[in-house]
């Protein structure tokens, strides 16, 4: 376990492969970013409790225990720490189970090292304006917020801008920062079709990425907030277009 010193937000490298840790290591801190590179599972939950970094970078195939069960002990426990899974595998399974766990977003290997890097900016940065208290200095990257300036209610789902925080039928729903990105963006924009590369540019901050991500956070918010996910009656698809929000 090691960790570097400088000004900026800390990232701990949940990673056991040396050198990709240690090449991952060296160009964030050359943008400004402190780091700590852990090399398996259950060390991570300890140590990212310990430390509280201000983003995990979390591979699934790690000794001891997954990169998969590090993700779900800490969000059993309650830790909110923004994550950004790195896998090797193409299965679809583990994206999806990557994102249902609480993932905040997912990037195959091999992977462009400026992306994972946009990636890291654009998360830091959603997570900075959910909790201006937590990430103190990060570098600039674009950003999807939504003034929040009224409660947002469709069905029995009540969307608090202010607080942050979404209810249904009054109990607590808890969502990870992309999917409450998200679902503010889709409900401040009400009845307007969004295509998944706009939701892509404005939610996630990509000029370019995988479609499916979408299609994954769609389903996640549907699973939690509508009662039939399948015949969804408020974040709704149109096909060959994209998705659209009613609050009928």
């Amino acid at each position: 376990m090691t960790e570097e010193t400088s000004a900026g937000a800390l990232v701990a490298i949940v990673e056991d492969d040396a050198a990709i840790a240690e090449g991952l290591a060296l160009n964030l801190k050359l943008l400004g970013y402190r780091t700590e590179t852990i090399g398996d599972g259950e060390s991570a939950v300890a140590r990212v409790e310990e430390s509280r970094p201000d983003l995990v970078l979390l591979d699934i195939t790690l000794p001891v225990q997954s990169g998969l069960w590090v993700l779900e002990r800490l969000r059993g426990r309650q830790n909110q720490v923004p994550i950004i899974v790195l896998s090797a595998r193409q299965d679809e399974f583990d994206k999806v189970a990557a994102l249902g766990l609480g993932a905040d977003d997912y990037i195959t290997k091999p992977f462009a090292l400026a992306e994972l890097l946009a990636r890291v900016a654009a998360v830091l940065r959603r997570a900075r304006l959910s909790d201006p208290t937590r990430v103190s200095s990060t570098p600039d990257s674009p950003s999807a917020a939504v003034q929040p300036d009224q409660a947002l209610r469709f069905g029995d789902v009540t969307v608090d801008l202010a607080e942050r925080t979404v209810s249904r039928a009054g109990c607590p729903v808890k969502l990870t920062h992309l999917e409450f990105e998200l679902l503010s963006f889709l409900c401040s924009n009400s009845g307007r079709v969004h295509s998944r590369e706009e939701l892509l540019r404005q939610v996630w901050g990509f000029q370019q990425g995988q479609a499916r991500t979408v299609d994954n956070f769609v389903a996640q918010l549907r699973a939690k907030l509508e009662h039939d996910p399948d015949q969804p009656r408020h974040l709704l698809t149109v096909r060959g277009s994209g998705y659209r929000f009613s609050a009928a």
